[in-house]
């Protein structure tokens, strides 16, 4: 009979050293005490040393040029990218036309009735509302813009993302190579998007809905994969038994199974295409993005928030149609009548348009948002910028945040030695997860370095930790008020809905009004992108704490902050470090982007890469960006999402 005996490998450690939080704290004190002086006496300075800095614009610039040259003659570029490019603007310009064929009334009449079939009267009346909403505004034009290029990016990023999340959901081989790529690309900036599809097919339309696809296609790719995984075994041995083939247990029981996940994925997948089709304005794409775009540039706020509230109506329209359809699956289908009663009633709206000579918005329709709106920014920079009694003005605020702040915090990165920033790198990584995760980030910041952008790279991760700072003061604050009660919750709820609709290139509308441009509005506009996220995070992870636990404390004569300080903080630990990884994130992807309006740094290289064709420049600075958000993540990522990921 074996015996088995336990070993105590720990048993003559200290208390505290039991800990293994602990023990990696002592191990990296020991390491620091070898590895700093040798570094100190070997670099000294706080700068990237020139001799590990690769030069990689004049490549970058050549490849470029070949690109360029080669673009209209190459049988690459002739017999598969020149197709793939004719292919989107046949399809993008088609959809246009039709929805301009079908008018202003057929549009709104076939996006009311499909929100009726699917939601209720209640949000057919919202959806009608908000297109009208964009035709009383003059925007009805590029909001077919925005919306044709939105229609087959969803389409083509839904067929991209079905494909790999059936691969991925049928070979556990595919699945574990395809995470981590979706992994990294979940946590990339919508900015570092654009410069590899530019430097292939130019700035346009073509560049503009590959960017899209490429950023929109993992959701759907990701929560295919997560609906056919977990599937019940169930009911898949059941319809085995039965003799089914694996194509027939694929469409009779898996794909039926997943429709919830699947109606999700379309609708991340198009909230994320809305998001990125606007930001894609950049490099060409048109539409409302383009309008808001060109009013940011000179500073235009009455017509940015003309082409803004267009693009909030149609994503909180999608959003809500999406959202909606997604909670009925699975419920009886309608009746192919009503459908049937409802295509005809859109016809024939469109057909009275079209027979009254009424396709287009008539202009005498059109309310002049913009002067009004321009004259409020006036009387703000008039009164509210300074000289505010007591609590200062606007503009006040904005300097002090720079001063007070952003100075500091980009000062003492700066002053660190490279190395140094490097070992915090290593510690916190570590800390958190495995020495695999401190390797990868390590590797991302020194890559930084290497690219020769160390400098601004360091001035983006002020703006960023800056940003991460408040978010996560105020989102903790507002989560657990919430968590606490139940009234407050309700209240929050529908504003929390609409701010995370919003397109990231909406949230700088506001912040160029209230504080004008600087690198302290980019981190408002990130502060306030990043916000919902983190409190809806910070609430459900409060609330799904264990009711025992609690019950248990309130028996012993705990009090309410006793409770929340001893209990619930360390029960939903998890979920508040979700709520910090996803907190950066959002903010990177903010801050970045900021660069449109005086944020600096790589967001601005990135700007004037695409804005001057200096590609070298831009995607040196979009490499970067990629580097720097695979850092983040892996310093602040759960270990429990790390584990469930297998990263």
């Amino acid at each position: 009979m074996a015996t088995v005996t336990a070993s105590a490998p720990r048993a003559g450690l200290p208390g505290v050293l039991k800990h293994r939080a602990a023990q990696k704290l002592l191990l990296l004190a020991l390491l620091a005490a070898v590895l700093v002086p040798l570094a100190d006496a070997r670099w000294a300075s706080g700068s990237w040393p020139h001799a590990l800095t690769v030069d990689v614009s004049q490549p970058l610039a050549d490849a470029s040029d070949w690109i360029i040259d080669n673009r209209d003659s190459h049988p690459l570029f002739l017999y598969f990218f020149g197709y793939i490019s004719n292919a989107v603007v046949l399809c993008v310009r088609a959809v246009y036309l039709l929805l301009l064929a079908v008018g202003w009334a057929g549009v709104t009449a076939i996006g009311a009735l499909v929100a009726w079939r699917v939601a209720g009267v209640r949000l057919a009346a919202g959806t009608a509302v908000a297109f009208l909403a964009c035709g009383l505004l003059g925007m009805w034009v590029p909001t077919m813009q925005t919306l044709a290029l939105m229609v087959v990016a969803v389409l083509v990023s839904v067929l991209v993302g079905l494909v790999l999340g059936l691969a991925a959901g049928l070979s556990d081989r595919f699945h574990r190579a395809l995470r981590p790529v979706l992994d990294t690309m979940q946590v990339l900036p919508a900015f570092a998007y654009l410069l590899p599809v530019v430097l292939i097919f130019g700035i346009g339309v073509p560049a503009a809905v590959l960017a899209t696809v490429v950023y929109a296609a993992p959701p759907m790719a990701r929560l295919t994969a997560l609906g056919l995984r977990g599937a019940d075994k169930e009911v898949l041995e059941a319809v085995e038994s039965l003799g089914a083939t694996a194509p027939q247990r694929l469409l009779t029981a898996r794909i039926p199974l997943a429709r919830k996940e699947l109606l999700l994925g379309l609708n991340q997948t198009i909230m994320m295409a809305l998001s990125m089709a606007v930001i894609a304005s950049v490099i060409g794409a048109g539409g409302l993005g383009d309008r808001v775009y060109q009013a940011l540039a000179s500073v235009d706020v009455g017509a940015a928030l003309e082409a803004g509230i267009p693009i909030v109506l149609l994503a909180v329209v999608l959003d809500r149609i999406t959202a909606a359809a997604g909670e009925h699956a699975g419920e009886e289908p309608q009746s192919r009548l009503v459908w049937l009663y409802a295509a005809v009633a859109a016809v024939a709206v469109a057909l009275a348009g079209r027979l009254a000579g009424r396709l287009d918005w008539p202009d005498s329709w059109t309310v002049n948002l913009a002067d009004p709106v321009n004259r409020a920014v006036d009387w703000m920079t008039a009164h509210l910028y300074s000289g505010v009694p007591v609590v200062g003005g606007t503009a006040d605020w904005a300097g002090r945040f720079t001063t007070w702040v952003l100075d500091p915090v980009r000062s003492g990165l700066q002053w660190l030695p490279w190395w140094a920033v490097l070992l915090l790198v290593a510690a916190l990584a570590w800390l958190i997860g495995t020495w695999r995760t401190a390797l990868t980030a390590v590797l991302a910041m020194a890559a930084i370095g290497v690219l020769g952008v160390w400098k601004p790279s360091l001035d983006t991760l002020s703006q960023v930790l800056a940003a991460v700072a408040v978010t996560l003061v105020l989102g903790f604050a507002i989560g657990i008020a919430a968590a606490r009660s139940d009234r407050f919750e309700r209240l929050l709820r529908p504003v929390l809905d609409v701010f995370q609709t919003m397109p990231q290139f909406v949230y700088l509308i506001p912040v160029v009004a209230l504080f004008e441009v600087g690198r302290a509005p980019a981190v408002a506009a990130a502060v306030v992108y990043a916000l919902p996220a983190v409190v809806r995070i910070t609430t459900q992870g409060l609330r799904q704490v264990d009711p025992a636990a609690l019950e248990s404390a309130r028996s012993l004569g705990a009090s309410s902050t006793q409770q929340l300080r001893q209990v619930q903080l360390p029960l939903a630990r998890p979920a508040l470090l979700l709520a910090v990884n996803q907190g950066v994130v959002l903010v990177l992807a903010v801050v970045i982007i900021g660069g449109l309006v005086g944020g600096g740094a790589l967001g601005y290289d990135v700007v004037f890469g695409l804005a001057q064709g200096d590609l070298a420049t831009g995607l040196v600075a979009g490499a970067a960006i990629v580097c720097l958000g695979l850092m983040l993540d892996r310093v602040t990522q759960p270990t429990e999402r790390r584990t469930k990921g297998g990263v």
